[in-house]
């Protein structure tokens, strides 16, 4: 197996000395290259932008915070770290304003560099880890249910990707419509065991006899009407997962004899005496709250313990809303393709509307939301008039804090309007709502209208409307 590529890193300072002296003490770990100026540095970027530039601040022709400027525009994955001799809280804000992962001060102490350099390195690969992740589970099985950049989410992303490549069984908790299946799916993919079957049993939906036959397989002559052997889900997801949905409803007499199984890895089918093999893991999920389950004797201890090796708690969309335009976006164009409609983005009133609403059936509910508004759409954007009722007075009502009267299908929200107790008002809303992507964006139009699903003109126009036009 060859050794991993040393990371690049690019060293610049006027002071030949300690250009030098840095670039031989992080020659062992590092492949290090020098620069001792601003534009002999953005030379070398052009050619090959390194992971690292540690670069000094106060530089003749050129200073080292202009260079930080332009070296995170043109690329924005190069880490930068600034040094100087003249340390001071204003310039180090300054720095990390402009994208510094880190302000350090001369003369450098090497152990605090290395860890600076170690501490850069790891969350910029964990947010590789977390960005190929995601475009894994997009490309096999589509964005629904697991897209977000929410601390929420991104913290997920990290459970799922520290999980996946063990032999841990796991329980996933959440409501109806977080998602749980999908996540089973992505620890399922991303693990050794990728390359066998992903076996599903939800057992909510089977009586007990017939959920013990379907877990374990039956003999011949078992029962009435078992006319021919037949495996079980245990023994058809030999090598892989097992799937069990909605695992809190399976009856006390079949819980015994799952927690065996979870046990000894051995079974036998109904009716019969041999004694079979398990080589499967265990993905569980429930929208119940299994310890309460077991505190009211509904659901056996040793079986939850067996079960609840690693908890998952999906957040629900409520806890997470700002991915709704993410995931608006994403649905918009997949059901605009699907319907074979013109669909052009989002406006921001009606984005406001779905984002105060609460959604109590997650992001199931907004997919449906969002493809019932795509197939009745006429071209266009969608508007805030094309949002469902339902969902309007939701919406209204939450900002209010109170209900207001239903609006007719016919008649186009009133996002200006006062709220029933004086209020933010959904207008509020949708400005909060572009500010914070714009803030977001670092004041780049296009990338906040993007992360909002609408067009960078549709921004232009409402900053004009309230007098914002140069921000």
């Amino acid at each position: 197996m060859e050794d991993a590529p040393k990371p690049s890193i690019l060293v610049v300072d006027d002071e030949r000395n300690t250009r030098e002296g840095l670039a031989r003490a992080l020659r062992g770990e590092w492949n290090v290259a020098t620069a001792d100026s601003a534009a002999s540095a953005l030379e070398q970027c052009a050619k090959a932008p390194p992971d690292v530039l540690l670069s000094d601040v106060r530089m003749p022709g050129g200073d080292g915070l202009s260079l930080l400027k332009e070296v995170r525009a043109k690329w924005p994955g190069v880490l930068c770290i600034m040094l100087t001799a003249y340390g001071s809280v204003e310039t180090a804000v300054e720095a990390m304003k402009l994208g510094a992962q880190n302000f350090l001060t001369k003369p450098v102490n090497l152990d605090q560099l290395d860890m600076v350099l170690a501490q850069a390195l790891k969350a910029r690969n964990l947010e590789r880890e977390n960005r190929d992740l995601r475009s894994r589970l997009d490309k096999r099985y589509g964005m629904e249910g697991i897209v977000g950049s929410s601390p929420a989410m991104e913290a997920l992303f990290d459970t799922i990707r520290q999980v996946a490549p063990t032999q841990a069984t796991v329980l996933v908790e959440g409501a109806s419509g977080t998602g749980k299946e999908l996540v089973a799916h992505a620890i399922h993919q991303l693990s050794p065991r990728a390359s066998g079957p992903f076996v599903a049993v939800h057992c909510a939906a089977l009586s007990p006899t017939l959920l013990e036959s379907e877990l374990f397989g039956h003999e011949k002559g078992a029962f009435t009407n078992a006319v021919s052997q037949r495996k079980g889900r245990f023994e058809l997801a030999e090598g892989g997962t097992l799937f069990l949905d909605e695992v809190g409803e399976i009856a006390p007499e079949v819980q015994v004899k799952l927690l065996r199984v979870l046990e000894t890895r051995q079974f036998e089918r109904v009716g019969g005496t041999e004694t079979l093999e398990a080589d499967i893991r265990v993905v569980a999920a429930t929208n119940r709250d299994l310890a309460a389950e077991v505190a009211a004797g509904r659901f056996r201890e040793d079986l939850f313990f067996r079960l609840n090796v690693v908890e998952i708690k999906m957040p629900p969309l409520s806890e997470r809303k700002s991915d709704i335009p993410m995931l608006c976006n994403h649905f918009l164009k997949r059901f605009a393709k699907e319907n074979g409609k013109e669909v052009d983005g989002i406006e921001p009133a009606a984005l406001a509307l779905l984002q105060a609403y609460p959604w109590p059936g997650n992001v199931r509910e907004l997919r449906n939301v969002v493809e019932r508004m795509v197939v009745f759409s006429r071209g266009g954007a969608i508007t805030a008039r094309d949002v469902p009722t339902a969902i309007r007075d939701g919406a209204e009502r939450a900002v209010a804090g109170s209900a207001l009267p239903s609006a007719s299908p016919a008649s186009s929200v009133s996002p200006g309007a006062p709220d029933a107790t004086g209020g933010e008002t959904l207008a509020d809303a949708e400005k909060a709502n572009i500010l914070a992507a714009l803030e977001k964006a670092g004041g780049n139009r296009s990338k906040a209208a993007d992360a909002l699903g609408i067009s960078r003109r549709t921004i232009q126009r409402k900053l004009a409307a309230w007098g914002l036009a140069d921000r």
